[in-house]
C-alpha cells in the first residue's frame, strides 16, 4: 500500500506505525491525533512521515487504521466511512468489537471496514510507550468478515501477518464473551486488587517495601489508562459482569477452605487450576 493513515498515536496506533514502517507495508503514514503534543512526539520518535487533518489524511489513504479509545471508535468510524473513496479500506483495533460493528451495520460502506483486535498492549500508554515488535507473536482477531469484502479481509489479514501476528475470525459477538474472560477480567481483578491494597494499607513504605515480584506482576495491569479502559468496560459491560459473577464464585470457593481450614480441598483446588499452565503453553 502506498499511504496509511493511523488514526491515533498512542501505544497501540504508535506501535502499530512503527511495526509497519519495519516491515516496509506502507511508502509513507499519515498519523492524525487530537493532540498536539502526540503530534510533536510522534514525528520526533519517528513514528509517522507527517501529521495531518483527518479530512486531508482521509482524501490520501489506502487504508485508515483507527486506533482510539472504542467510544471514539463509535463516534468516529461512521464519518470516516462517509468520506473515503470507493478503494480505501478502513480497519479498527478496538478491544471490544459487536457494539462498533452494529454502529456501521447499515452504512453503505460497510464492506470497505473490517473489525479488528491485536491482542497485544503494555500497562504503558502515549507515542513514547510505543514499540515496533507489540505485535510479534501476538493474536489478531478478525470479526464478521463475512460482512467485510473479500479482498480487504485478505489484505488486512496479510498485513497483519507480515508482523508475524497469528489471525483469528470469529464473530463480533463471541469475541466480547471471550475477552471479558481473557482480557477484561484481568485488568478488573488488577485495579480491584490495587485499590484493596491501597485502602487497606495506609502505609505506602510497607507497600513499597513488602512487594514481591508476584504483587508487582498482578498489578501491573492497574497502572493502564483509564481513558481507554473507562469505555471499554461499559461498552462490554454485560459480558463483563457475567465475568466477574464467575469470578466472586470462586474466590468464595476458595475463602470458604481457606475459613474451613480445609488442607486437602485447597491444594486440589490449586492443583485443578495448575492445567493453565499447559493451556497457555500450547
Amino acid at each position: 500500500m502506498k499511504t496509511i493513515s493511523v488514526i491515533g498515536l498512542g501505544l497501540i496506533g504508535g506501535s502499530f506505525a512503527l511495526a509497519l514502517k519495519k516491515v516496509g507495508v506502507a511508502e509513507k503514514i499519515i498519523g492524525v491525533d487530537q493532540s498536539i503534543e502526540h503530534q510533536i512526539q510522534a514525528l520526533e520518535l519517528g513514528i509517522v512521515d507527517e501529521i495531518a487533518p483527518l479530512n486531508e489524511a482521509l482524501s490520501q489513504s489506502d487504508l485508515v487504521v483507527i486506533a482510539v479509545p472504542i467510544n471514539s471508535i463509535q463516534n468516529v468510524l461512521p464519518e470516516i466511512l462517509d468520506q473515503i473513496n470507493d478503494k480505501t479500506i478502513v480497519m479498527d483495533m478496538g478491544s471490544t468489537k459487536a457494539g462498533i460493528c452494529k454502529k456501521v451495520a447499515n452504512h453503505p460502506k460497510r464492506k470497505q471496514f473490517v473489525a479488528t483486535h491485536p491482542i497485544a498492549g503494555t500497562e504503558n500508554s502515549g507515542p513514547k510507550a510505543a514499540f515496533p515488535e507489540l505485535f510479534l507473536n501476538k493474536v489478531a482477531i478478525l470479526c464478521d468478515v463475512e460482512e467485510s469484502e473479500k479482498e480487504a479481509v485478505k489484505k488486512v489479514r496479510k498485513i497483519y501477518q507480515s508482523l508475524w501476528m497469528n489471525v483469528k475470525t470469529m464473530t463480533s459477538e463471541a469475541h466480547d464473551a471471550h475477552i471479558a474472560y481473557v482480557s477484561h477480567l484481568s485488568h478488573i481483578t488488577s485495579f480491584a486488587l490495587g485499590q484493596t491494597v491501597l485502602e487497606e494499607e495506609k502505609n505506602e513504605d510497607a507497600i513499597f517495601d513488602m512487594a514481591g515480584s508476584g504483587f508487582e506482576s498482578t498489578v501491573r495491569l492497574a497502572k493502564s489508562s483509564p481513558d481507554m479502559w473507562t469505555p471499554i468496560l461499559i461498552q462490554n459491560r454485560e459480558n463483563l459482569l457475567n465475568a466477574i459473577d464467575a469470578y466472586q464464585t470462586q474466590i468464595s470457593k476458595i475463602r470458604k477452605m481457606i475459613k474451613e481450614k480445609d488442607a486437602e480441598d485447597i491444594h486440589q483446588y490449586l492443583k485443578n487450576t495448575n492445567d493453565i499452565r499447559r493451556i497457555l503453553n500450547k
